[in-house]
């Protein structure tokens, strides 16, 4: 059985024959206003896009999404962009390029065999094979436009012939029936043939190409898993890697430090969340893609990486980062925030393996410093394992429903109870944000729907799906596959509609660490300490 774990308002027109109401103005007004927002990202974006910064790109559409999530204009241009970032990060992965020389053409089809196989046995949705084929079409006339595609695989002769091909491409693919897996595959090998005959490539390249479209054609979270990304999945997994210690977004050319993990290489180095990679080893970020910047931080362990840094109202800076094994604590800055009224905080940053019992030791010792009432900080936590999230609202909740799932495959149908095992009575209070996603929306969702605690913050992400990581047979790869959808206690799905809070509290920046500020600071932070609080004592402030 595969490991499973968690990886980012409609209108109506209605035809209106007499002056419009108040309402309906507002309606106009915030589409008007919504139209204007639409149409500066698009603009933002395809000059992204022309300097080649998918990355960027990426990330503005995605952000604009959850804000407009129910414009196609966007959606369309994601997907484009992540075509783009998903080949660049491949073709700047060493492990799929040693994967394409050593491949022969007969298991790179066979490869492509098992990935298809996967789909139809573990698909929460019964799949669309013509589309799946058309995605792996379109990855292809994608590569044939990316500077590192072309000179690996396309001889200088062949260039000129490359807008025929794609044409001749389109038509083939289009006039074929295609219903079943053998459908596919006799679609691929047509494919290769076409391309090995009007350009030269070898089958290789271009079935793994048709692999990676089938699996982005699926969904966001479905993805093929180059050798180097799936070990990814599992350190993640164990809560563990070697790199500098640091999560990183693209952000205008650089790449935006979002956290420095406790311990690592680059908090001994003074990086700090909030700082910019501007330079990596001398070469500008700006000069390369955001994600060939970011493997060039990767590397073996006791090897070293020079970065060029900046930090807002400081001089830019350099600094130099050796590599080391990184241990990820999934539960960070633990202490008793209001020492008055015994608020204990802490931060849940993921749901890995040792999740479990790493809460457990934060709240022995908050409750050895005199716990009375908890705040469990869930702002951008983005998942993790689903059984680490069950695990963990074991610790609060003794009897019921914890989470429900739901695929097509009945093995994928499970409902998971509470084992009667909770010791921690202590009133409980959660904070979440947009950035809150699946494990962690599954706990908050539990404390909901079984009225355990108070929830604060804004409305969660609404990833709502479970994936599996299933090995390939072929290259020591793997795919992440969409295998469940999770409804809460209550039956509540969570699918682009996340976990609204008790208590809304909007917060215009990033919350900086609880440890670093004062609760007045961080007003999601203050909103909970008050909630926290016994309500004698609160009338009593």
């Amino acid at each position: 059985m595969p490991r499973k774990l968690f990886y980012t308002g409609a209108f109506l027109w209605v035809t209106v024959l007499a002056v419009l109401t108040a309402p309906a103005a507002a309606q106009l007004a915030d589409r008007a206003a919504q139209t204007a927002g639409v149409g500066d990202v698009l603009r933002h974006g395809q000059q992204l896009e022309t300097e080649r910064r998918w990355g960027d790109a990426l990330a503005a559409y995605e952000d604009a999404l959850r804000q407009y999530p129910d414009e196609r204009s966007l959606e369309r241009r994601f997907e484009f962009a992540r075509l783009h970032y998903d080949l660049s990060r491949r073709y700047n992965d060493s492990s799929f390029a040693e994967n394409m020389q050593r491949l022969p053409a007969g298991e790179a089809f066979d490869l492509y065999g098992d990935v298809l196989l996967k789909i139809q046995a573990h698909y929460v949705e019964a799949p669309d094979w013509k589309g799946l084929t058309e995605r792996g079409m379109n990855d292809l006339v994608v590569a044939l436009s990316e500077p590192a595609f072309l000179a690996r695989h396309v001889p200088p002769s062949s260039l000129g012939a490359i807008d025929a091909f794609c044409d001749e491409l389109r038509r083939t693919i289009g006039e074929r029936t295609i219903n079943s897996r053998d459908d596919v595959r006799e679609a691929v090998t047509v494919a290769a043939r076409l391309a090995e005959l009007r350009l030269s490539i070898p089958a290789t390249p271009v079935v793994l190409e048709f692999t990676c479209g089938a699996m982005n054609a699926l969904d966001p979270y479905s993805s093929y898993l180059t050798p180097n990304q799936l070990t990814e999945v599992y350190s993640q997994i164990e809560g563990n890697f070697v790199g500098l210690g640091v999560e990183l977004k693209p952000q205008n050319g650089a790449l935006l430090i979002v956290r420095v993990i406790p311990n690592s290489p680059a908090q001994e180095s003074g990086i700090v969340a909030g700082d910019l990679i501007v330079a990596v080893d001398g070469a500008p970020t700006r000069s390369f893609s955001s994600d060939k910047a970011a493997n060039l931080l990767q590397g073996a362990a006791g090897t070293s990486v020079g970065l060029t840094l900046v930090t807002p109202g400081r001089e830019p800076r350099s600094v130099t980062v050796r590599r080391q094994k990184v241990e990820v604590p999934s539960i960070d800055e633990v202490h008793i925030v209001d020492s008055r009224n015994g608020i204990g905080y802490l931060k849940l940053v993921c749901f890995q393996k040792n999740t479990s019992h790493d809460l457990d030791t934060a709240l022995w010792r908050l409750h050895g410093d005199g716990m009375r009432s908890l705040i469990v900080d869930l702002r951008g936590n983005p998942g993790g394992l689903l059984v680490s999230a069950v695990e963990v609202v074991n610790k609060f909740i003794d009897r019921g429903v914890v989470v429900t799932t739901r695929g097509r495959n009945v093995q994928e149908d499970f409902t998971y109870t509470a084992r009667a095992e909770a010791i921690w009575q202590v009133p409980l209070v959660l904070i979440i944000d947009q950035d809150s996603a699946s494990a962690a929306e599954i706990f908050a969702g539990a404390i909901r729907d079984h009225h355990r605690g108070t929830i604060v913050g804004v409305r969660s992400y609404g990833k709502g799906s479970v994936q599996g990581i299933f090995p390939l047979s072929y290259g020591n790869s793997g795919v992440r596959l969409t295998t469940a959808r999770f409804y809460s206690p209550a039956g509540r799905p969570f699918v682009r509609v996340g976990v609204d809070p008790d208590i809304l509290v909007h917060q215009t920046a990033k919350a900086l660490p609880a440890v670093a500020i004062a609760p007045a600071q961080d007003a999601m932070l203050t909103a909970a300490i008050q909630a926290a609080t016994p309500p004698s004592l609160s009338a009593a402030r």
